[in-house]
Protein backbone atom coordinates (compact mmCIF):
# COMPACT_ATOMS: atom_id res chain seq x y z
CA UNK A 1 0.00 0.00 0.00
CA UNK A 2 3.15 1.94 0.61
CA UNK A 3 4.80 1.67 -2.90
CA UNK A 4 1.20 2.10 -4.45
CA UNK A 5 0.83 5.46 -2.30
CA UNK A 6 4.23 6.99 -3.40
CA UNK A 7 3.44 7.22 -7.04
CA UNK A 8 0.40 10.03 -5.69
CA UNK A 9 2.65 11.76 -3.95
CA UNK A 10 4.33 15.06 -4.72
CA UNK A 11 7.86 14.84 -5.41
CA UNK A 12 9.06 18.25 -4.17
CA UNK A 13 9.87 19.26 -1.16
CA UNK A 14 7.29 22.07 -1.22
CA UNK A 15 4.78 19.97 -2.62
CA UNK A 16 4.73 17.62 0.16
CA UNK A 17 4.88 20.35 2.56
CA UNK A 18 1.65 21.87 1.69
CA UNK A 19 -0.14 18.18 1.59
CA UNK A 20 0.89 17.82 5.06
CA UNK A 21 -0.51 21.09 5.50
CA UNK A 22 -3.68 20.94 3.17
CA UNK A 23 -4.98 17.47 3.57
CA UNK A 24 -5.78 17.86 7.28
CA UNK A 25 -7.42 21.05 7.19
CA UNK A 26 -9.53 19.98 3.84
CA UNK A 27 -10.39 16.59 5.96
CA UNK A 28 -11.50 18.43 9.04
CA UNK A 29 -13.58 21.29 6.97
CA UNK A 30 -15.66 18.30 4.82
CA UNK A 31 -15.81 16.84 8.32
CA UNK A 32 -17.46 19.60 9.56
CA UNK A 33 -19.23 20.71 6.80
CA UNK A 34 -20.78 16.79 6.80
CA UNK A 35 -22.24 17.25 10.21
CA UNK A 36 -23.11 20.67 9.98
CA UNK A 37 -25.19 20.08 6.78
CA UNK A 38 -26.43 16.58 8.51
CA UNK A 39 -27.73 18.21 11.83
CA UNK A 40 -28.91 22.39 10.70
CA UNK A 41 -29.80 21.24 7.44
CA UNK A 42 -31.39 18.13 8.00
CA UNK A 43 -32.45 17.85 11.92
CA UNK A 44 -33.26 21.54 12.07
CA UNK A 45 -34.93 21.57 8.84
CA UNK A 46 -37.22 18.86 9.75
CA UNK A 47 -38.04 20.28 13.08
CA UNK A 48 -39.09 23.33 11.68
CA UNK A 49 -41.26 21.56 9.51
CA UNK A 50 -42.76 19.03 11.33
CA UNK A 51 -43.80 22.32 13.55
CA UNK A 52 -45.01 24.58 10.51
CA UNK A 53 -47.40 21.56 9.52
CA UNK A 54 -48.86 21.37 12.81
CA UNK A 55 -49.77 25.17 12.01
CA UNK A 56 -50.92 24.12 8.51
CA UNK A 57 -52.84 20.89 9.30
CA UNK A 58 -54.99 23.21 12.24
CA UNK A 59 -55.97 25.48 9.07
CA UNK A 60 -57.45 22.49 6.87
CA UNK A 61 -59.43 21.11 9.63
CA UNK A 62 -60.48 24.91 10.24
CA UNK A 63 -61.80 24.72 6.44
CA UNK A 64 -63.69 21.53 7.09
CA UNK A 65 -65.93 23.09 9.61
CA UNK A 66 -66.19 27.25 8.47
CA UNK A 67 -65.87 28.82 4.81
CA UNK A 68 -62.46 29.95 3.03
CA UNK A 69 -62.89 33.77 3.48
CA UNK A 70 -63.45 33.26 7.52
CA UNK A 71 -60.52 30.96 8.17
CA UNK A 72 -58.41 33.12 5.73
CA UNK A 73 -59.11 36.35 7.73
CA UNK A 74 -59.11 34.66 11.72
CA UNK A 75 -57.40 31.52 11.53
CA UNK A 76 -54.61 31.68 8.88
CA UNK A 77 -54.08 35.32 9.60
CA UNK A 78 -52.90 34.72 13.17
CA UNK A 79 -50.76 32.16 11.75
CA UNK A 80 -49.39 34.15 9.25
CA UNK A 81 -50.11 32.13 6.64
CA UNK A 82 -51.67 33.60 3.38
CA UNK A 83 -54.77 31.39 2.10
CA UNK A 84 -55.41 32.34 -1.76
CA UNK A 85 -57.44 30.38 -4.53
CA UNK A 86 -55.65 28.05 -6.68
CA UNK A 87 -56.30 26.68 -10.17
CA UNK A 88 -55.60 22.77 -8.88
CA UNK A 89 -53.55 22.49 -11.91
CA UNK A 90 -50.01 20.65 -9.91
CA UNK A 91 -47.33 21.00 -11.49
CA UNK A 92 -43.61 19.94 -10.60
CA UNK A 93 -41.90 20.57 -7.42
CA UNK A 94 -39.56 23.69 -8.31
CA UNK A 95 -36.06 24.18 -5.96
CA UNK A 96 -33.07 25.44 -6.79
CA UNK A 97 -30.56 23.46 -7.67
CA UNK A 98 -28.82 24.53 -4.51
CA UNK A 99 -31.23 24.77 -2.48
CA UNK A 100 -30.19 21.70 0.10
CA UNK A 101 -32.89 22.33 3.30
CA UNK A 102 -35.79 22.14 0.14
CA UNK A 103 -34.89 18.75 -0.32
CA UNK A 104 -35.58 17.27 2.87
CA UNK A 105 -38.75 20.03 3.18
CA UNK A 106 -40.71 18.27 0.03
CA UNK A 107 -40.55 14.93 1.11
CA UNK A 108 -41.51 15.37 4.76
CA UNK A 109 -44.60 17.83 3.63
CA UNK A 110 -45.67 14.96 1.02
CA UNK A 111 -45.96 12.16 3.71
CA UNK A 112 -47.32 14.64 6.28
CA UNK A 113 -50.03 16.37 4.09
CA UNK A 114 -52.46 13.65 1.90
CA UNK A 115 -54.01 16.64 0.05
CA UNK A 116 -50.66 18.19 -0.34
CA UNK A 117 -50.72 18.37 -4.66
CA UNK A 118 -47.54 21.12 -5.64
CA UNK A 119 -45.05 22.24 -3.73
CA UNK A 120 -43.04 25.59 -4.83
CA UNK A 121 -39.32 26.55 -3.70
CA UNK A 122 -38.30 28.84 -6.71
CA UNK A 123 -38.80 31.59 -3.85
CA UNK A 124 -35.86 31.48 -1.33
CA UNK A 125 -38.24 33.86 0.84
CA UNK A 126 -41.52 31.78 0.69
CA UNK A 127 -42.93 28.33 0.49
CA UNK A 128 -45.73 27.63 -1.96
CA UNK A 129 -48.36 24.56 -1.70
CA UNK A 130 -51.42 23.74 -3.60
CA UNK A 131 -53.88 21.73 -1.45
CA UNK A 132 -57.11 19.92 -2.24
CA UNK A 133 -59.18 20.47 0.52
CA UNK A 134 -62.82 20.28 1.31
CA UNK A 135 -63.70 23.54 0.03
CA UNK A 136 -61.73 23.07 -3.57
CA UNK A 137 -57.82 23.93 -4.55
CA UNK A 138 -56.35 26.61 -2.29
CA UNK A 139 -52.73 27.74 -2.41
CA UNK A 140 -50.90 28.56 1.08
CA UNK A 141 -47.86 30.83 1.23
CA UNK A 142 -45.61 30.36 4.20
CA UNK A 143 -42.32 32.35 5.22
CA UNK A 144 -39.37 30.52 4.16
CA UNK A 145 -37.86 31.53 7.55
CA UNK A 146 -40.74 28.94 9.32
CA UNK A 147 -39.27 25.97 7.40
CA UNK A 148 -35.33 26.70 7.76
CA UNK A 149 -32.80 28.72 9.19
CA UNK A 150 -32.12 31.90 7.98
CA UNK A 151 -28.76 32.45 5.79
CA UNK A 152 -27.27 28.89 6.63
CA UNK A 153 -24.69 29.30 3.70
CA UNK A 154 -23.13 32.13 5.78
CA UNK A 155 -21.63 29.84 7.98
CA UNK A 156 -19.91 27.13 5.12
CA UNK A 157 -19.26 30.16 3.16
CA UNK A 158 -17.70 31.68 6.37
CA UNK A 159 -15.73 28.31 6.95
CA UNK A 160 -14.15 28.22 3.45
CA UNK A 161 -12.82 31.54 3.33
CA UNK A 162 -11.30 31.29 6.46
CA UNK A 163 -9.64 27.91 5.83
CA UNK A 164 -8.49 29.29 2.69
CA UNK A 165 -6.62 32.43 4.27
CA UNK A 166 -5.53 30.71 7.32
CA UNK A 167 -3.81 27.98 4.13
CA UNK A 168 -2.20 30.97 2.86
CA UNK A 169 -1.05 32.19 5.82
CA UNK A 170 0.48 29.00 6.86
CA UNK A 171 1.85 28.79 3.82
CA UNK A 172 3.80 31.79 3.48
CA UNK A 173 5.57 30.98 6.87
CA UNK A 174 6.36 26.94 5.51
CA UNK A 175 8.06 28.86 2.34
CA UNK A 176 10.23 30.59 4.84
CA UNK A 177 11.10 27.38 6.94
CA UNK A 178 12.44 25.53 3.60
CA UNK A 179 13.57 28.07 1.82
CA UNK A 180 16.90 27.49 3.98
CA UNK A 181 16.41 23.87 3.45
CA UNK A 182 16.31 25.14 -0.58
CA UNK A 183 19.69 27.33 -0.50
CA UNK A 184 21.53 24.23 2.03
CA UNK A 185 20.60 22.21 -1.56
CA UNK A 186 21.83 24.91 -4.17
CA UNK A 187 25.31 25.37 -1.81
CA UNK A 188 25.80 21.51 -1.68
CA UNK A 189 24.73 20.63 -5.63
CA UNK A 190 26.94 23.42 -6.64
CA UNK A 191 29.94 22.74 -4.73
CA UNK A 192 29.57 18.90 -6.46
CA UNK A 193 30.52 21.13 -9.16
CA UNK A 194 33.45 22.58 -8.07
CA UNK A 195 31.72 25.62 -6.99
CA UNK A 196 31.47 27.80 -4.40
CA UNK A 197 28.35 29.35 -3.23
CA UNK A 198 27.85 31.44 -0.50
CA UNK A 199 26.02 29.86 2.45
CA UNK A 200 24.63 31.50 5.75
CA UNK A 201 22.86 29.23 8.21
CA UNK A 202 19.34 30.26 8.92
CA UNK A 203 15.65 28.85 9.72
CA UNK A 204 15.03 26.31 12.58
CA UNK A 205 17.85 24.80 14.93
CA UNK A 206 17.67 21.67 12.90
CA UNK A 207 18.12 23.23 9.32
CA UNK A 208 21.03 25.60 11.32
CA UNK A 209 22.84 22.41 12.85
CA UNK A 210 22.65 21.14 9.05
CA UNK A 211 23.98 24.08 7.15
CA UNK A 212 26.85 24.13 9.28
CA UNK A 213 27.63 20.95 9.25
CA UNK A 214 27.93 21.47 5.26
CA UNK A 215 30.28 24.44 5.97
CA UNK A 216 32.66 22.75 7.90
CA UNK A 217 32.59 19.60 5.99
CA UNK A 218 33.03 22.02 2.84
CA UNK A 219 36.15 23.96 4.94
CA UNK A 220 37.56 20.96 5.61
CA UNK A 221 37.69 19.11 1.95
CA UNK A 222 38.81 22.45 0.68
CA UNK A 223 41.99 22.18 2.99
CA UNK A 224 42.57 18.63 1.69
CA UNK A 225 42.44 19.97 -1.47
CA UNK A 226 44.57 22.53 -1.31
CA UNK A 227 47.02 20.91 0.57
CA UNK A 228 47.02 18.10 -2.20
CA UNK A 229 48.06 20.59 -4.94
CA UNK A 230 50.50 22.10 -3.43
CA UNK A 231 52.02 19.00 -2.09
CA UNK A 232 52.18 17.99 -6.24
CA UNK A 233 52.85 21.10 -6.72
CA UNK A 234 55.71 21.53 -4.82
CA UNK A 235 57.19 18.19 -5.80
CA UNK A 236 56.76 18.31 -9.11
CA UNK A 237 58.31 21.93 -9.14
CA UNK A 238 61.55 21.05 -6.82
CA UNK A 239 62.25 17.83 -9.72
CA UNK A 240 62.58 20.89 -12.72
CA UNK A 241 66.14 21.91 -10.65
CA UNK A 242 67.65 18.09 -11.11
CA UNK A 243 66.43 17.51 -14.15
CA UNK A 244 67.46 20.58 -15.37
CA UNK A 245 71.27 19.71 -14.61
CA UNK A 246 71.00 16.28 -16.00
CA UNK A 247 70.29 17.68 -18.98
CA UNK A 248 72.72 20.15 -18.97
CA UNK A 249 75.46 17.64 -18.00
CA UNK A 250 74.17 14.85 -20.67
CA UNK A 251 74.73 17.76 -23.31
CA UNK A 252 78.15 17.56 -22.63
CA UNK A 253 78.53 13.67 -22.64
CA UNK A 254 79.64 11.83 -25.32
CA UNK A 255 78.48 8.19 -25.82
CA UNK A 256 75.96 5.69 -27.44
CA UNK A 257 74.44 5.52 -24.12
CA UNK A 258 73.97 9.33 -23.85
CA UNK A 259 70.60 8.92 -26.17
CA UNK A 260 68.87 6.64 -24.11
CA UNK A 261 69.91 8.76 -20.85
CA UNK A 262 68.61 12.24 -22.57
CA UNK A 263 65.24 10.33 -23.81
CA UNK A 264 64.95 9.22 -19.75
CA UNK A 265 65.35 12.39 -18.63
CA UNK A 266 63.31 13.88 -21.43
CA UNK A 267 60.13 11.12 -20.21
CA UNK A 268 61.11 12.66 -16.81
CA UNK A 269 60.06 16.53 -18.11
CA UNK A 270 57.32 15.21 -19.03
CA UNK A 271 56.10 13.62 -16.39
CA UNK A 272 56.94 16.49 -14.01
CA UNK A 273 55.19 18.50 -16.35
CA UNK A 274 52.18 16.37 -16.72
CA UNK A 275 51.94 16.71 -13.06
CA UNK A 276 51.99 20.07 -12.93
CA UNK A 277 49.07 20.44 -15.38
CA UNK A 278 47.05 18.06 -13.10
CA UNK A 279 47.87 20.15 -10.10
CA UNK A 280 46.50 23.29 -11.69
CA UNK A 281 43.46 21.18 -13.11
CA UNK A 282 42.34 20.41 -9.51
CA UNK A 283 42.36 24.61 -8.66
CA UNK A 284 38.98 25.91 -8.82
CA UNK A 285 38.99 28.39 -11.70
CA UNK A 286 36.37 31.06 -12.50
CA UNK A 287 33.39 29.96 -14.66
CA UNK A 288 33.29 32.17 -17.18
CA UNK A 289 30.91 31.95 -21.22
CA UNK A 290 32.84 30.41 -23.40
CA UNK A 291 32.51 30.52 -27.13
CA UNK A 292 33.16 26.77 -27.21
CA UNK A 293 32.81 26.24 -31.05
CA UNK A 294 35.88 28.32 -31.47
CA UNK A 295 38.26 27.10 -28.93
CA UNK A 296 37.13 23.17 -29.62
CA UNK A 297 37.91 23.97 -33.63
CA UNK A 298 41.41 25.80 -32.38
CA UNK A 299 42.67 22.83 -31.05
CA UNK A 300 41.46 20.59 -33.21
CA UNK A 301 43.66 22.36 -36.01
CA UNK A 302 46.73 22.41 -33.54
CA UNK A 303 46.74 18.64 -33.92
CA UNK A 304 49.42 17.19 -35.68
CA UNK A 305 47.47 15.48 -38.23
CA UNK A 306 44.61 18.02 -37.63
CA UNK A 307 41.46 16.48 -36.13
CA UNK A 308 38.82 16.80 -38.10
CA UNK A 309 35.78 18.77 -36.34
CA UNK A 310 32.11 18.22 -36.37
CA UNK A 311 29.40 20.53 -35.19
CA UNK A 312 25.64 19.22 -34.51
CA UNK A 313 22.91 21.53 -32.96
CA UNK A 314 22.47 25.54 -32.52
CA UNK A 315 26.03 26.54 -31.13
CA UNK A 316 25.89 29.00 -27.66
CA UNK A 317 27.69 30.25 -25.23
CA UNK A 318 28.21 27.84 -22.56
CA UNK A 319 29.37 28.56 -18.89
CA UNK A 320 32.73 26.79 -18.50
CA UNK A 321 36.42 26.80 -16.74
CA UNK A 322 38.00 27.77 -20.27
CA UNK A 323 41.52 26.49 -19.25
CA UNK A 324 40.56 23.29 -17.51
CA UNK A 325 37.74 22.50 -20.50
CA UNK A 326 40.55 23.21 -23.22
CA UNK A 327 42.82 20.72 -21.68
CA UNK A 328 40.84 17.84 -21.16
CA UNK A 329 39.45 18.57 -24.39
CA UNK A 330 43.63 18.57 -25.52
CA UNK A 331 44.31 15.76 -23.66
CA UNK A 332 41.68 13.16 -25.55
CA UNK A 333 42.76 14.67 -28.43
CA UNK A 334 46.49 13.95 -28.14
CA UNK A 335 45.52 10.18 -27.01
CA UNK A 336 43.40 10.21 -30.38
CA UNK A 337 46.30 11.05 -32.19
CA UNK A 338 48.96 8.99 -30.07
CA UNK A 339 47.01 5.70 -30.36
CA UNK A 340 45.27 6.47 -34.11
CA UNK A 341 45.94 7.97 -37.34
CA UNK A 342 42.86 9.81 -37.50
CA UNK A 343 40.42 11.80 -35.23
CA UNK A 344 37.37 13.44 -35.19
CA UNK A 345 36.17 16.32 -32.70
CA UNK A 346 32.38 16.54 -32.33
CA UNK A 347 30.20 19.11 -30.27
CA UNK A 348 26.87 18.13 -29.89
CA UNK A 349 24.55 20.90 -28.59
CA UNK A 350 21.20 19.36 -27.03
CA UNK A 351 18.05 20.46 -24.94
CA UNK A 352 19.28 18.85 -22.33
CA UNK A 353 23.25 19.48 -22.37
CA UNK A 354 26.67 19.84 -24.05
CA UNK A 355 28.57 16.33 -25.60
CA UNK A 356 32.10 16.72 -26.50
CA UNK A 357 33.15 14.11 -27.80
CA UNK A 358 36.83 12.85 -29.78
CA UNK A 359 36.87 9.67 -32.03
CA UNK A 360 39.83 7.63 -33.21
CA UNK A 361 40.71 4.72 -35.36
CA UNK A 362 42.98 3.13 -32.67
CA UNK A 363 43.08 -0.10 -30.95
CA UNK A 364 40.50 1.15 -28.39
CA UNK A 365 39.75 0.08 -24.62
CA UNK A 366 38.17 -3.38 -23.88
CA UNK A 367 34.78 -2.67 -21.59
CA UNK A 368 36.56 -4.54 -18.62
CA UNK A 369 39.21 -1.89 -18.29
CA UNK A 370 37.45 1.20 -18.77
CA UNK A 371 36.97 2.39 -15.18
CA UNK A 372 40.54 1.70 -14.11
CA UNK A 373 41.73 3.90 -17.66
CA UNK A 374 40.21 6.94 -15.54
CA UNK A 375 41.91 6.47 -12.63
CA UNK A 376 45.29 8.92 -12.26
CA UNK A 377 48.85 7.24 -13.59
CA UNK A 378 47.16 4.09 -14.53
CA UNK A 379 48.69 3.38 -18.44
CA UNK A 380 47.05 0.36 -19.98
CA UNK A 381 49.50 -0.21 -22.41
CA UNK A 382 48.50 -3.63 -23.29
CA UNK A 383 45.87 -3.08 -24.48
CA UNK A 384 46.91 0.54 -26.73
CA UNK A 385 50.70 -0.61 -27.78
CA UNK A 386 53.64 0.18 -25.80
CA UNK A 387 55.21 1.34 -29.33
CA UNK A 388 52.71 3.86 -30.15
CA UNK A 389 53.50 6.48 -27.36
CA UNK A 390 53.47 6.64 -23.24
CA UNK A 391 52.62 8.52 -20.82
CA UNK A 392 51.92 8.53 -17.16
CA UNK A 393 48.17 8.19 -17.02
CA UNK A 394 46.96 11.42 -16.38
CA UNK A 395 45.72 12.20 -19.45
CA UNK A 396 41.86 10.47 -19.15
CA UNK A 397 41.72 10.95 -15.56
CA UNK A 398 42.65 14.92 -16.31
CA UNK A 399 39.46 15.28 -18.60
CA UNK A 400 37.16 12.69 -15.95
CA UNK A 401 38.32 15.33 -13.33
CA UNK A 402 37.12 17.84 -15.31
CA UNK A 403 33.79 16.27 -16.30
CA UNK A 404 33.03 15.88 -12.60
CA UNK A 405 33.90 19.41 -11.60
CA UNK A 406 31.28 21.27 -14.34
CA UNK A 407 28.29 18.66 -13.12
CA UNK A 408 29.17 16.26 -15.81
CA UNK A 409 30.68 12.52 -16.78
CA UNK A 410 33.77 10.95 -18.79
CA UNK A 411 31.92 8.24 -20.96
CA UNK A 412 34.42 5.52 -23.20
CA UNK A 413 33.22 3.57 -25.56
CA UNK A 414 33.68 2.09 -29.01
CA UNK A 415 33.59 4.51 -31.79
CA UNK A 416 30.76 4.28 -34.15
CA UNK A 417 32.46 6.55 -36.85
CA UNK A 418 35.78 5.16 -36.89
CA UNK A 419 35.90 1.85 -34.98
CA UNK A 420 38.53 3.11 -32.38
CA UNK A 421 37.98 4.99 -29.08
CA UNK A 422 34.93 6.89 -28.28
CA UNK A 423 35.48 9.78 -25.35
CA UNK A 424 33.15 11.83 -24.59
CA UNK A 425 32.45 14.79 -21.90
CA UNK A 426 29.01 14.95 -21.24
CA UNK A 427 27.84 18.14 -19.28
CA UNK A 428 24.50 19.32 -18.04
CA UNK A 429 22.38 21.67 -19.09
CA UNK A 430 23.16 23.92 -16.16
CA UNK A 431 26.48 24.18 -17.79
CA UNK A 432 25.18 24.73 -21.20
CA UNK A 433 23.00 27.49 -20.16
CA UNK A 434 24.77 31.56 -20.70
CA UNK A 435 24.06 32.05 -17.04
CA UNK A 436 24.09 29.43 -14.28
CA UNK A 437 21.22 30.23 -11.83
CA UNK A 438 22.64 30.10 -8.44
Amino acid sequence: MGRFLKQFAPRTLYGRAAAILLLPMLTLQLAVAAVFVQRHFEDVTEQMTNNLLLEVELVLRALERHPVDEVSQGLAAELNIDLQSWDGVPRDNRLMFYDISGRTIIPLMRSRLEGLREIDLSDLDFVVLGLMTAKGPIQLILSRDRVSASNPHQVLVLMVFTGIFMTLIAYMFLRNQLRPIKRLSVASAAFGRGQRVALSPSGALEVRAAGQAFLDMRDRIERQIEQRIMMLSGVSHDLRTPITRLQLALELMEGPEVEDLKKDVSSMQMMVDSFLNYARDLAADPVENVDLVALASELAARMTPPAHFELVGAPRLCALRPVPIGRAIENLLVNAGRYGTQSILALHFADTGLHITVHDDGPGIPEAEREAAVKPFVRLEAARGQNQGSGVGLGLAIAADVARSHGGQLVLGVSAKLGGLSAQIRLPLSYSDLELQF
